[in-house]
């Protein structure tokens, strides 16, 4: 997938009229508009967003955490970067058990999966993973969340509106399903799509290690 041009803010703390050269820029590497919209809230802008394409099919046995975690990297691993550069990637789970719920290939998926969370207390597993230089920094956030009970009618009209279209577990919190939500212990972002807690702290991590490179430089 060709990368898709943002409008560009040299610098993670820099005011808009005054970008800061010293600092990296920053590459989002996912196609998902949830985390661009999640990264302007913390008044972060990339300067492109370059998606991943990767195989994100999960190893035979693979556990949850072991999934997540290693999506996130090997969508930073496979992203050129140029000198100056830094990426952030991110992937999310839906966990029922040992089971990963993925986001679902068809609508009869997307109503097995909200049948199988219906009334029942699941996690939610985002991995993040920024990369620049040789240098990785990575974190993983869990967050449980409890469906209500659904209803047959409830499920076919969410199925209807197509919500389900390319969220983990079929189903986006941030939508129609808010209203399923019945408990909730952890990230929101994070079941979104990315942990903004989390983000900030590795990107200011990151952004004050590329610049005392450059002092050494």
């Amino acid at each position: 997938m060709p990368a898709i041009p943002v409008r560009s803010v040299a610098s993670l703390n820099s005011g808009p009229d005054m970008p800061d050269l010293s600092r990296p820029r920053l590459i989002l590497g996912s196609a998902s508009p949830r985390r661009l919209d999640l990264l302007s809230q913390i008044g972060v802008v990339p300067d492109e967003v370059r998606p991943a394409d990767i195989d994100e099919t999960p190893n035979p046995g693979e556990r949850p955490r072991d999934y997540v975690r290693r999506m996130a990297a090997e969508k930073a691993a496979a992203l050129k970067l140029e000198t100056g550069e830094m990426v952030l990637t991110a992937d999310t789970v839906v966990t029922a058990g040992r089971r990963i719920l993925g986001k679902p290939a068809s609508r009869d998926e997307a109503g097995a999966f909200l049948r199988l969370l219906s009334g029942r207390r699941h996690r939610v597993m985002t991995a993040i993973c920024l990369r620049s230089d040789g240098q990785e920094w990575s974190r993983l956030v869990e967050t449980i969340v409890r469906l209500r009970p659904l209803d047959a009618a409830e499920i076919t009209a969410y199925l209807d509106s197509g919500e389900w279209v390319g969220k983990a577990g079929g189903y986006g919190i941030q939508g129609r399903a808010g209203a399923f939500v019945s408990w909730i212990s952890g990230s929101f972002s994070a079941v979104v799509g990315l942990p903004l807690a989390e983000t900030s702290t590795l990107l200011r991590a990151a952004s004050g290690s590329a610049a005392q490179e450059g002092d050494r430089s």
